[in-house]
């Protein structure tokens, strides 16, 4: 059996890749949240970076660094090449879907589907590893199921899986600890009906010590991620309690680093972040980047502090009404982010 490929080995905190949230502006925000998260782009077929505006789908801030390119697609030769163009744009590593369920992914032969055939994903990730230096990872299921086919469910499916993507060199593993049900459930209900089988993931690593393996599904708040954090696995993966309540990322440095949980609603100044945003979203608007595209990622980071509602009314409104030059925006946005704090100070002197 070959040894996995050499890669960081140290515990880890990733944000999951998601669909029409985590690009390149939700990711600069994640950053200003914490320096040690690991951040994944989009899904982004191979045949989009080889034959598609290459800049619009893989340029990233260099402060988004560690940032992973997460690829669909099922043929060697084109995930090589898309593998090579992530190299060569600087990510620091590139990953591979085998965990999507939706019937469009599917369709395409790409995705969850792809576990019915773990010899050919080897042949996936052995093409990818031939094409870069960069570690090549693997983003999966415990197993899938679905109308017409075999299933792929049980726990030995899952250890099968994972043998031969040892063999084929895979760097890491990140395992969604839910099966997909593929043409019976759609994407929203195959990440909350078919249950949880966390053991499956730990049994996995008992059984795999050398292969890095994450914890994916369901992990909502500080107290369940930090019990992941420190039992053993590689690392955990967080999805939408990252995007709809993105201030649990300035917990993460403070996770990694401590076996106890440290006290605070808030590690990460929200001030600080907001100033950041303020002069990202300006820097973008003068290359031409309309700020609905920036804030509407923003509108979470709001959850539970005075004025919220007020202050999401204010981010999701008309942009376009007289906000023509930087000046103006610039002017609007110092009163949009300096609302949180007038608020507070209003119900502190009415105490």
């Amino acid at each position: 059996m070959k040894e996995p490929g050499k890669t960081e080995t140290e515990t880890r905190f990733s944000v999951a890749p998601m669909m029409e949230w985590t690009d390149r502006h939700y990711r600069f925000m994640a950053r200003q949240l914490s320096r040690k998260a690991v951040l994944y782009t989009e899904m982004i077929h191979a045949n989009a970076i080889i034959h598609g505006d290459r800049q619009r789908f893989l340029d990233f801030h260099p402060q988004e660094q560690p940032v992973v390119l997460q690829l669909g697609g099922n043929d060697p030769a084109t995930l090589a090449e898309a593998a090579r163009w992530a190299e060569r744009w600087g990510y620091s590593e590139v990953n591979l879907n085998c965990g999507c369920p939706s019937d469009k992914v599917a369709s395409g032969s790409f995705g969850a589907c792809l576990m019915a055939n773990p010899d050919h994903v080897a042949r996936l990730v052995e093409s990818m590893k031939q094409a870069v230096s960069i570690p090549v990872t693997v983003k999966s299921r415990i197993g899938i199921e679905g109308k017409g086919m075999s299933a792929k469910s049980d726990y030995k499916d899952l250890q099968a899986f994972t043998h031969t993507m040892i063999e084929a060199g895979c760097d890491r593993l990140i395992v969604h600890a839910r099966i997909a049900v593929l043409g019976g459930l759609n994407p929203a209900e195959n990440r909350s009906v078919p249950p949880l089988r966390y053991e499956d993931v730990y049994r996995l690593k008992r059984e795999y010590p050398d292969l890095p393996i994450e914890l994916n599904g369901g992990l909502r708040s500080i107290d369940e991620m930090h019990k992941h954090l420190h039992a053993g696995l590689d690392g955990i993966m967080v999805g939408r309690a990252a995007y709809e309540t993105p201030r649990i990322l300035g917990h993460v440095d403070a996770l990694l680093e401590s076996e106890s949980i440290v006290a605070g609603d808030d590690l990460e100044p929200l001030p600080r972040v907001l100033d950041a945003m303020q002069q990202y979203i300006l820097d973008r608007f003068e290359e031409g980047v309309s700020p609905t595209r920036i804030v509407r990622h923003m509108l979470g980071l709001f959850h539970g502090i005075p004025g919220a509602r007020r202050m999401r009314q204010m981010l999701s409104g008309r942009w376009n009404a007289g906000l023509d030059d930087r000046e103006k925006l610039r002017q609007y946005l110092s009163d949009v982010f300096a609302e949180p704090g007038r608020v507070e100070s209003v119900e502190a002197s009415a105490v």
